[in-house]
């Protein structure tokens, strides 16, 4: 069973993802200073980020009117939603930006090219960066799976504050759900320290 609209999903039709335990020696790591490609064309070391910081990563996105990476896509525990994950997050930026994120970002280990691509088409206000070569993923030790041959990120979001991770949002189901948990975690925990503008 494949649903063709990358944004209107029938969650009660998709498998959810189970708590694997593979997000929960997360909380309290430091960042490891891994430069990434965003979308805005610039590097950014996620380490060196002043404030509060969320980044809520995905396996991968769609594209309109092409065929899934694999016929059961849909049928993955936690594959399907990324565009809807990543739309929720645009439609709450200034909401986020005002509970406290200093800086947004999406990622995943597309490649930058592939990215940039679906930032235009989406019209997302923040950058989305690429860990194509897995070294964030790795050093982090984040949750993934493999599907066709490539190693995907598991979703998940993270509060991260001067390099520290705070929060970790793990299994994120249903996708489009996700900005909204953020957000009143966000309001619920202000950050302690604020960065200067």
């Amino acid at each position: 069973m494949t649903q063709k609209n990358l944004l209107e999903v029938d969650w009660t039709q998709i498998p959810p993802p189970a708590d694997d335990g593979g997000a929960a020696h997360l909380k309290g790591l430091t960042l490891p200073a891994i430069s990434l490609r965003a979308t805005d064309d610039n590097s950014v070391d996620l380490s060196a980020l002043p404030g509060r910081t969320v980044v809520f990563a995905y396996p991968r996105t769609g594209e309109p009117g092409k065929i899934a990476l694999v016929d059961d896509w849909d049928m993955i525990p936690g594959a399907r939603g990324c565009t809807p994950q990543t739309c929720a997050f645009r439609d709450l930026f200034a909401e986020l930006k005002a509970a406290g994120a200093s800086q947004v970002y999406g990622l995943s280990t597309q490649s930058n090219d592939y990215q940039t691509e679906m930032a235009s088409r989406l019209h997302l206000p923040f950058p989305v960066l690429s860990d194509e070569k897995l070294a964030f993923t790795r050093a982090l030790n984040l949750p993934t799976m493999e599907v066709a041959g490539l190693t995907l990120i598991k979703r998940l979001a993270l509060i991260i504050d001067d390099a520290q991770i705070t929060h970790v949002f793990y299994p994120v189901f249903p996708p489009d759900r996700n900005a909204g948990d953020v957000l009143n975690w966000l309001k619920a925990n202000p950050a302690k320290t604020t960065a200067k503008d």
